[in-house]
């Protein structure tokens, strides 16, 4: 696949080329083998959803990872998929029927799921492809959907497993309700946002007319399902109160005055309103104290007839209504403007409602105990481990787990109901292994399967998922099938923070129960994607690229390596497209050095030179220092720490310092033993950049020379750190600097870099590689031993003082005119400085890092005072 090469490297040509190779030649593919297995399986997004910002994130370090081990020689396995996504996906097909005239309830649910399958075949898998363009190496065979036929009955069978074992039951409880979407929602799926609202002050007139009682509430048109008020039995204040019975407002309905020590006696009024079947903490004190329940709000969050008032008004328009009414009859003493947190659902961004409801739960306190055990005793780790806190905060107050979903997207749940008693039901895989039970349960042999009604109810999206490591490799159905057995557990999971109980914490579990073994061995949790300002990106705020276009202007390498460029794990990322102009630039600089090298004669008659020996040996150190480097933030998972380490040996040792060294004078050949020695490590530098720039990479691997499919840079051994002589290379770090010294001197005074210098070392030893000195600061001698000299420009590295005689360059007088007026405007400097840390009021007060600042600056001060003097005395 040999080319001619290009002046300048074209991406998209690229991309287009490489990835249907790769797929073609079957590179991404992954079967069990004798090799040791590296899986991972990918967070399924939704199935109809498109790429954004965090998807980009998240799928590059996942693919970086894949690559990086089918280049360690293990058996790359990445499973790709999409989850159904229940309240998305009904949300945008309810939406769209609306847009239709179309009511989901009046064409039924059979209906409905043939509109919602229809939406999905025409969006879903959208994004699959487009991470196919950031060239994302998944094993595409293995793409899985949680809606699939084999998947959904794993799902199903899980729940009926749970069921017998006794962990799923049924019950009326308090939930987060969507009034929007009409169902339930979990703690993980409200969001708490702080808002500006208003704090009613509101008297309660005693049944004895003996006075009165004021509560504070957020929500007046609660107090129309009050069945208390509640006061601390210690507080002086109400202690005469408590068994009085007070009247609810409009309703006139006397409720018993109550005493619990749940009641902070400082907050508010110290009375607190009661209403059980609106408030979760409220409905804990009413099963506490056996209150009665009143619902008043219908399921979208309008105003019951139960409620005697404002009914069928909307829960917003009620409260409006009565905080009017209640200030025109005298209720209403006050109002304060707050700023409170309230929960919106994070599906319909609709404010959420505590509500009492029958729903399905999952008991989870046993299966949270090996769930932490194993996280707290590093059999599972976190990266960054800052995160166990987190998951051991959320683990130890772990709730049951409400599975059921008032919707008609998902996988239906499978308790099929033969009468109207809170028992009269039975749960079975199938509707004929749950007449078998039915009967079995009623000695009824007359029952008929058209005799059961299935629950209407679906499971929650995240029942699914929290199977997906083993239902992925069909280990749910077949525990002992060849595949679980190999792949499972996997490696490594990479996710976000925020769904880290959500998801997380549940596949823990899950693999616990059914494996007795742990799902994966890595967590690497990502940060936020944020732009510049630190916001969130989103589409709502405008703030958010199209990872595609950005993509089509800098190329997938150019986005890859923007992205991973400040993507520490753990931490938000503030995100830059000029990061992506820089990973660009990174592409293109690695373009042109293989065009240099590549371009230089050969001539394999010449004898190799003495400082391309030496700069020959200084790379291989200079490499395996960094390789170790490089597998040590690997081990470590601090990728973005990988990436600038490569980045730095790339564009700092090899392009502007190696190639330098070893390049041939103009139109000279080069020797065959430096050119085969710097392409090897050319070879060497692409197979560590593959992982991240997959495109730029297999392109120049395969300009170098011609090669077969069997060696393409993406299935290339990685090549293994070797020990490095750290001595030889602070040695050339005094070279180097000697060179960065005579360049600046140069750069200072207007020399021209084809002038010829000389350099004289004060003491009489020899300087570290005369040969790469002399030729690249371009020095006409070196002399060693000559002590101070006189009109010259001196600097000292490491030890050595050194002189660079410049009077036939520069006028003297003038130079040392220019550098007395810098050395008194330093001292004033430095003047300044010790009378601002000389004052005890200053050092006292000012915080550590001013002072740390302060003393820095004094200590940079007198070092360029003895620098200015030293160059003074030699002029």
């Amino acid at each position: 696949m040999s080319q001619e090469i290009s002046s300048k490297y074209n991406p998209a040509e690229a991309e287009q080329k490489w990835y249907p190779y790769w797929m073609e030649k079957g590179f991404f593919f992954s079967k069990p083998d004798n090799r040791e297995p590296y899986t991972i399986v990918i967070p399924p997004p939704n199935v109809t959803g498109v790429l954004h910002m965090g998807h980009m994130l998240n799928n590059t370090i996942q693919d970086v990872l894949i690559r990086r081990a089918r280049m360690q020689g293990k058996n790359a396995c990445w499973v790709p998929g999409t989850d159904h996504a229940s309240i998305a996906t009904e949300a945008k097909v309810v939406n769209k029927l609306k847009e239709q005239g179309i009511d989901k309830r009046q064409i039924g649910r059979e209906k409905f799921l043939e509109h919602a399958w229809e939406w999905t075949h025409k969006h879903g898998g959208i994004i699959l492809e487009q991470l196919k363009k950031l060239g994302a190496s998944a094993d595409w065979n293995r793409t899985t959907f949680t809606m699939d036929e084999g998947y959904s009955e794993s799902v199903i069978g899980t729940f009926v497993d749970l069921f017998n074992k006794g962990l799923v039951y049924r019950g009326n409880r308090m939930v987060n309700w969507d009034p929007k979407a009409l169902t339930a929602v979990s703690d993980e799926e409200v969001n708490h946002k702080e808002v500006k609202s208003k704090l009613y002050y509101i008297q309660y007139k005693l049944e004895d007319n003996s006075g009165n009682v004021v509560i504070a509430t957020t929500r007046p048109e609660t107090i129309l399902a009050d069945t208390a008020i509640c006061v601390n039995p210690n507080d002086e204040r109400f202690k005469h109160l408590i068994g009085k019975k007070a009247l609810v407002p409009f309703a006139n309905r006397p409720i018993p005055i109550i005493a619990d020590e749940y009641v902070e006696m400082e907050f508010g009024t110290g009375c607190l309103k009661v209403t059980p079947a609106h408030d979760v903490n409220d409905y804990n004190l009413g099963l506490k104290h056996n209150l009665p329940i009143i619902d008043m709000l219908t399921a979208d969050g309008k105003v019951a007839e139960i409620a005697g008032f404002y009914v069928g008004d909307d829960r917003f328009v009620a409260r409006k209504k009565i905080a009017k009414d209640l200030e025109a009859n005298g209720f209403l003493i006050k109002t304060e403007e707050i700023t409170n947190k309230v929960g919106y659902s994070e599906r319909t961004d609709e404010v959420i409602e505590p509500r009492m409801s029958m729903q399905w739960f999952l008991k989870m306190d046993a299966m949270a105990s090996p769930a932490l055990e194993n996280v707290l005793n590093n059999n599972i780790k976190f990266y960054p481990e800052k995160f166990k806190n987190t998951y051991k905060y959320w683990m130890e107050n772990i709730r049951d787990w409400c599975i059921s979903r008032q919707l008609w997207w998902g996988h239906q749940i499978p308790a099929f109901y033969f009468g109207q008693g809170l028992n009269d039901f039975v749960v079975a895989n199938t509707k004929i292994e749950a007449l078998q039970l039915a009967i079995s349960k009623t000695g009824n042999n007359n029952l008929k399967i058209e005799d059961l009604r299935q629950d209407e109810d679906v499971l929650d999206t995240w029942f699914s998922s929290w199977l997906w490591p083993i239902s992925v490799f069909d280990g749910w159905k077949n525990p002992k099938n060849e595949e679980i057995n190999y792949y499972y557990p996997t490696n490594t999971l990479v996710t976000a923070p925020e769904i880290l109980f959500f998801w997380v914490a549940r596949m823990v579990m899950a693999g616990y129960e059914y494996r007795n073994d742990l799902p994966f061995e890595h967590v690497y949790l990502t940060g936020i994607v944020r732009d510049k300002l630190g916001r969130k990106m989103s589409k709502s705020l405008g703030n958010s690229p199209d990872p595609i276009e950005l993509i089509g202007k800098y190329g997938a390498d150019g986005v890859r390596v923007g992205m991973l460029l400040c993507s520490p794990a753990g931490n938000d990322i503030l995100f830059d497209e000029a990061l992506c102009e820089q990973g660009r630039n990174f592409a293109n600089k690695i373009w042109n050095a293989f065009r240099l090298v590549k371009g230089w004669e050969v001539d394999t008659t010449l004898k190799t030179p003495e400082g391309n020996k030496q700069s020959i040996i200084w790379f291989e150190n200079k490499f395996n220092q960094a390789l170790t480097e490089i597998y040590d933030h690997y081990e470590k998972f601090r990728l973005s720490d990988a990436l600038m380490a490569i980045y730095k040996l790339v564009w700092d040792d090899y392009c502007a310092w190696y190639l330098e060294m070893i390049k041939p004078n103009y139109q000279q050949p080069i020797d065959s033993f430096t050119f085969d020695k710097t392409i090897g490590f050319f070879e060497d530098i692409l197979k560590l950049l593959h992982p991240f720039t997959p495109f730029i990479t297999e392109e120049i691997w395969h300009l170098i020379k011609e090669r077969s499919e069997k060696d393409c840079i993406i299935i290339a051994l990685e090549k293994k750190p070797e020990p490095f002589d750290i001595h030889l290379l602070s040695q050339f770090d005094i070279t180097m600097q000697i060179i960065s010294n005579v360049r600046q001197i140069r750069n200072e005074k207007g020399i021209s870099p084809k002038e010829a210098l000389a350099l004289m070392v004060s003491q009489n030893e020899p300087i570290p590689n005369p040969e790469i000195i002399t030729k690249l600061a371009n020095i006409s001698e070196i002399k060693t031993g000559t002590g101070k000299i006189e009109k010259a420009l001196s600097f000292i590295v490491k030890g050595y003082e050194m002189f660079v005689p410049i009077a036939a360059n520069i006028n003297v007088e003038e130079e040392r005119k220019k550098l007395q007026n810098e050395l008194e405007y330093t001292q004033g400097f430095l003047a300044s400085i010790m009378k601002k840390l000389g004052n005890e009021k200053f050092v006292n007060g000012a915080p550590a890092q001013v002072l740390e600042n302060e003393n820095k600056k004094k200590a940079d001060a007198e070092n360029k005072i003895k620098l200015l003097e030293a160059q003074i005395n030699s002029l």
